[in-house]
């Protein structure tokens, strides 16, 4: 008989629980059993599998490749069942459909928010969960079944085999400040004038601060004053507002604030573009939910307000 078929939801929370905290007895207290049956669960698993989930150490259980593997398939199965459970209670009170979508900063202002408004326009009655983080959490959750799509920057994305991943658009990179900024009244702005204001910039290793710093490397400048490092994107932009700090963001962005008088692009161009797209799960048989929203953000995308060069464009 095949093993997997033995498994219950009861046998993956024990697993998920071990990984978690690395103690039989840890476990067995908080998922109400005995150790020596949780042992004896445990031992039987293995032979099944016919490999060493775990290495035993004085300080614990540490997972091997085996463990990490089906600890991997563990989670996106308890995922998936959490999101049945949410699906099903969305139908029970009148909603069609369910879908989950994370963002990075860089496209949360307008381009998700708008490829939302199309797809409740297509489904009425849906639910739509909508999460904002750095693009390295947002693919994690993205692997485990906790979101549906993840749109960001794909500058630093690497290809992982369990994704599929699309290009939307790519657009230069612009310095933005406050409407009423000394710099903003200048009809030019030269990079010596911006080194006269502290900056608000993204954390290390994002996508948009690789590209701050590889411009600044590449024309020897030194690095800018910052006083801020955030990847907060409502958070900058009220520090922008009340202060003569100078950040960088999009021009699909910038556009955005622009038109609603929060934010201006000062004249310097940084020679930087960044590229924008989406992932989700490679799988057979996409939900409904999911291909709808993936049509919907490639439609939100043409729609380009700051006439960044679209995929597949000129």
């Amino acid at each position: 008989m095949d093993w997997t078929r033995r498994l219950r939801l009861r046998h993956l929370d024990l697993l998920i629980s071990l990984a978690e905290t690395g103690s039989l007895s840890d476990t067995a207290r908080t998922t109400h059993t005995t150790q020596p049956g949780l042992s004896k669960w445990l031992k039987e698993l293995e032979e099944d599998v016919g490999a060493p989930l775990f290495e035993r150490h004085a300080r614990g259980l540490r997972l091997t490749p085996q463990g990490r593997l089906l600890l991997e398939h563990a989670r996106r199965i308890r995922s998936e069942m959490q999101r049945a459970q949410y699906n099903l209670e969305a139908l029970r009170e009148g909603s069609t459909l369910g879908v989950a979508v994370g963002t990075s900063p860089a496209s949360a202002s307008s381009l998700v928010p708008d490829a939302i408004g199309r797809f409740l326009e297509r489904h009425p009655k849906a639910r739509v969960e909508f999460v904002e983080s750095t693009m390295n959490l947002l693919l994690e959750r993205l692997e485990r079944g906790q979101l549906d799509v993840v749109v960001g920057r794909l500058d630093n994305y690497e290809p992982r085999p369990t994704l599929c991943s699309e290009m939307l658009y790519d657009e230069p990179l612009t310095i933005v400040a406050r409407p009423d900024h000394p710099l903003a009244l200048r009809e030019q702005v030269e990079w010596e004038d911006i080194y006269l204001y502290d900056w608000i910039v993204w954390p290390q290793h994002t996508p948009i601060r690789s590209k701050l710093d590889n411009v600044l490397s590449l024309s020897g400048r030194k690095p800018l004053p910052y006083r801020i490092e955030s990847s907060s994107q409502m958070g900058n932009l009220w520090l922008l507002q009340h202060s003569d700090m100078l950040s960088i963001g999009s021009e699909r962005v910038a556009a955005h604030f622009a038109a609603l008088g929060l934010l201006v692009a000062l004249p310097l161009k940084l020679g930087a573009t960044g590229s924008l797209g989406m992932c989700w799960r490679d799988e057979p048989h996409l939900a409904e939910g999911t291909r709808d929203l993936l049509d919907c953000l490639r439609r939100a995308a043409t729609d380009d307000p700051s006439g960044g060069r679209l995929a597949g464009g000129a």
